[in-house]
């Protein structure tokens, strides 16, 4: 099986030391690609230099809702010039999103609608975080008019909420959540969806699967998430394997 981690912080301090070690056990389980988001401007060069996609490792630039606080205009002048120099490896833009548990809204929208815009001018997808705020996000990217691809990631929320997201051309990135019996309504919105919605993801170190200890997730758990998607469809992983490789290609661009 070919598998992607669609989002995986793989330049976070919990894989320093051992990268290469969870790059070689990923890939002996079949992953054999990483999409690393930025997260703030103080991390971008950190990011960069991690990118080889002939080691299958991608990366986004973008600016996170948490940490919307400690930039100023002048980061996103920033971004857009360096998303039109395309740097090397970088796929999309990312993350970006809103966050109602962490921060208010009200300040988060800006910077939100900012970098939908220069994803649209620079043709990029997006790589949106979206807690408890999935009706807000739809309605920006649907008052912005965005046509591109983007990547809902990390999804945790209703088959409605999902729905009008695919239905506006986002992909559904599908993650350790679906493992936790708790997780009731995700796993009846994942269930639902058309198969060419979804995406799987890590989110490593966080968002681990059940049996894993909290922030000690790692790309080397995919084939988990995998695992868990298949037997809640009721489909084989081979076969679901190849439809989420297609996904995540026409996502990013590879294809």
């Amino acid at each position: 099986m070919q598998l992607v981690d669609a989002h995986c912080h793989f330049d976070f301090p919990e894989f320093d030391g051992i990268r290469d070690q969870v790059l070689a056990e990923a890939r002996g389980r079949g992953v054999e690609a990483l999409v690393i988001p930025g997260v703030r401007r103080a991390d971008w060069a950190r990011v960069q230099a991690l990118a080889s996609p002939d080691r299958g490792l991608w990366i986004c630039l973008g600016i996170h809702p948490w940490f919307v606080g400690e930039h100023s205009e002048q980061d996103l002048i920033v971004l857009e010039a360096q998303l039109a120099d395309l740097p090397e490896g970088c796929v999309a833009l990312g993350e970006c999103g809103l966050d109602a548990l962490h921060g208010e809204l009200a300040a988060q929208l800006p910077w939100f609608q900012a970098q939908v815009d220069i994803a649209a001018r620079v043709k990029l997808p997006l790589v949106i975080h979206s807690v408890r705020s999935h009706d807000e996000v739809h309605g920006l990217l649907r008052s912005s008019g965005w046509s591109g691809r983007a990547l809902v990631h990390g999804f945790s929320g209703s088959y409605q909420q999902a729905r009008k997201l695919v239905d506006l051309g986002c992909y559904i990135g599908v993650g350790g959540v679906i493992t936790h019996d708790r997780a009731r309504k995700t796993r009846d919105a994942i269930a639902r969806l058309p198969v060419e919605a979804l995406v799987i993801e890590t989110d490593a170190p966080d968002m681990a699967p059940a049996g894993v200890a909290k922030g000690q997730n790692s790309p080397i758990y995919l084939p988990r998430v995998l695992q868990a998607l298949a037997e809640l469809r009721a489909e084989s992983a081979e076969t679901l394997s190849e439809a989420l490789y297609d996904n995540v290609r026409q996502l990013y661009g590879w294809c």
